[in-house]
């Protein structure tokens, strides 16, 4: 049995008119959980190492621009030779990318020899235009002139050059087909030249393939799953202005008035929320719709710059965006069919929210606190994602295994008055003596998500080799098994909450600390569930208002002309407004959980003060009492 332990800090009058002073906070301290704030810090060191070998390996150009046939990656000013404004990678020889399109060729489109240009060639309307190699050996002509030529210096090329670039073995290749920069790509169409291609027989040269496998050889490099992810990886780097101003700054600005509204219109707050959930999300889906080219032609365009609008290229993120705005759709509807139908329980979660408001116009530095942790988290997000990009783009620059006619590199991958003081008293007995605890929780968390990735990824292993059985019982099982350990997710991450709040009444450790939050919650399960769950669905319609507005601004920012044309062009707005809307809902949950733990230490105190009173609480405000005591509510939730 546990003796009293109190259900207020500090110094609170009780029902009868009499005040405590003191109070637990202040015995039974010590350091509690230490071997798992070790393990915490061992972790923190793992992950620095690890971000050091992206750092030193990685180079997030890799994400944008490809490599020519010397191992160079494109836009490189530091590669010999210098190709800080050769940005569009092009395959010279036309006949290696039909071969490496065809069905049962073992040559492959990596295989195949490529420079760096600075646009992609057209061929002539009454000759036939060259781009020849990198000058260098017998080529008396400068890298400048070179690119001012055109790339085109097959008149000074010796009649045994001649006779090797009319074999396409170079240094020279015709230009027979028109192309466009896609995502950095010089993408053949396939349809040739019918003048290039007579001037080029007529010099004697050997057959050039026409057939539609030219076109669809590099369309699919292009669309390939692992190019798209890299093409995400990079909008999000050249975004960045947008995901500090749309996930850094506006959702911080947002999270601050919502909570001064909380205090001074608290009456008003659920309902304003739901009616700007609602618009939110419906300007969402609009420009999902915008985008995907459902409405006006504002659709997004794998083609970068200016090109003949004859030729249509479409690309895997199009795609990608239409389906998001189809499961908008679905979330759209859904939400605001939700709103509606809880509009009459609105008024349950009131009471406890003012509550929650008093506490917060009591506890000023509540309204501030939240700015400590959103700045290690901004400090911690800023270096996650700078060493996400680095580790996504690390690995060694190889020489492709392949015969003499190719000489391509790919990238092999590794990969009363109550002053501020009380906030900060906390912070510093959290640093003192509990930290152990916090980390056992987390690490708690971290296991039973690893469990769920590991099982998973075992099933989809097991269904790769055709061994797991795809008949009813087995995806009923697969699906049991991962609703299982969703709830167990959830509840422990509930127990997890719970339990840092009884840590930082009574001092105890973690597990004991859960032991007697899991046991009041129990004994007060109706009491509890009543006004619980409607405020946490206001509180979480808070931070997707937030996170949706974050979102919204993003689209806006993203559609401006920056983002839309020359280096900075994106190739879709859907991965920086989803980082976005992530940061948002972040940020929003750091300053909305001052409310959420108000409103869990009211309600666990209020479960405290009762068990230690014979069922009634002492020390409660008269308005939560008031909402819960009613037997009535009790009565009609136990039918």
């Amino acid at each position: 049995m546990r003796g009293p332990l109190g259900s207020v800090i500090g110094r609170y009058p009780s029902s009868d008119g009499s005040s405590q002073v003191g109070g637990i906070i202040r015995q039974n301290r010590k350091c509690r959980d230490v071997p798992f704030l070790v393990i915490f810090i061992a972790l923190w060191v793992a992950m620095i190492v690890n971000s050091s070998f992206g750092f030193n390996q990685g180079n997030p150009s890799r994400l944008t621009y490809g490599l020519d046939y010397k191992g160079n990656v494109c836009g490189d000013k530091h590669a010999n030779p210098d190709l800080h404004e050769l940005e569009l990678m092009y395959w010279l020889n036309p006949n290696q990318v039909y071969l490496s399109g065809l069905k049962n060729s073992q040559f492959k489109l990596a295989n195949a020899r490529t420079i760096c240009l600075l646009d992609c060639p057209i061929p002539s309307e009454d000759t036939l235009n060259w781009v020849c190699d990198y000058p260098a050996g017998d080529i008396r002509i400068s890298f400048n002139d070179w690119i001012d030529s055109n790339y085109d210096y097959f008149e000074f090329l010796t009649p045994e050059m001649r006779n090797t670039s009319l074999q396409l073995q170079g240094p020279c290749y015709p230009v027979i087909f028109p192309s466009v920069n896609v995502f950095w790509r010089c993408q053949y169409i396939a349809h040739p030249s019918n003048v290039s291609l007579r001037h080029w027989q007529q010099m004697g040269g050997v057959h050039i393939n026409e057939d539609i496998i030219i076109d669809k050889s590099i369309h699919k490099s292009i669309n390939a799953r692992s190019s798209v992810l890299k093409r995400y990886m990079a909008d999000i780097g050249k975004a960045w202005p947008v995901l500090i101003v749309c996930g850094g700054l506006l959702p911080l600005f947002l999270s601050v008035i919502w909570l001064l509204m909380i205090r001074h219109f608290v009456a008003a707050m659920p309902w304003i929320t739901v009616a700007l959930f609602d618009i939110l999300i419906i300007l969402v889906t609009m420009f999902s719709y915008l985008k995907a080219g459902w409405i006006r032609n504002d659709a997004i365009s794998p083609i970068i710059g200016e090109h003949d609008p004859y030729y249509h290229v479409s690309g895997r993120e199009l795609s990608h965006l239409r389906t998001v705005a189809v499961l908008m759709t679905v979330i759209m509807v859904v939400a605001i069919l939700t709103s509606i139908a809880i509009v009459r329980r609105i008024l349950m979660a009131t009471s406890v929210l003012k509550v929650a408001a008093k506490v917060i116009g009591e506890v000023q530095a509540l309204i501030i606190f939240p700015v400590i942790p959103y700045v290690v988290l901004a400090i911690f997000y800023m270096v996650w994602f700078s060493a996400a990009f680095h580790l996504f783009s690390s690995g060694r620059i190889v020489q492709n295994d392949c015969d003499s006619s190719c000489c391509a590199y790919d990238l092999e991958s590794k990969k009363p008055e109550i002053t501020f003081l009380p906030v900060f008293s906390s912070m510093r007995r959290l640093m003192r003596y509990s930290l152990g605890s916090v980390a056992l929780g987390s690490l708690t968390v971290s296991f039973v998500e690893s469990v769920r990735f590991m099982l998973e990824s075992i099933r989809r292993k097991l269904k790769v080799t055709g061994t797991t059985p795809d008949g009813c019982i087995g995806k009923i099982a697969h699906h049991t098994s991962q609703f299982c350990l969703r709830c167990v997710e959830w509840t422990i991450k509930s127990v997890n909450r719970n339990a840092y709040i009884m840590i930082a009444i009574t001092g105890k450790s973690f597990c004991r600390a859960s032991a007697i939050a899991t046991e009041l919650i129990m004994n007060n399960i109706l009491r509890i569930g009543k006004v619980n769950v409607i405020g946490d669905v206001i509180l979480c319609l808070g931070k997707l208002c937030v996170s949706l507005l974050s979102a919204v601004f993003a689209f806006l920012m993203l559609d401006t002309h920056k983002y839309r044309s020359a280096h900075n062009k994106i190739t879709s707005p859907l991965f920086p407004v989803l980082v976005c809307w992530a940061l948002g809902y972040i940020v929003a949950t750091l300053f909305f959980a001052v409310v959420e733990m108000s409103i869990d230490t009211i309600i666990l105190s209020f479960c405290q003060d009762s068990d230690e009173h014979q069922g009634t609480a002492q020390y409660a405000p008269p308005l939560l009492i008031e909402t819960l005591n009613d037997q009535n509510e009790i009565q009609r939730l136990t039918q």
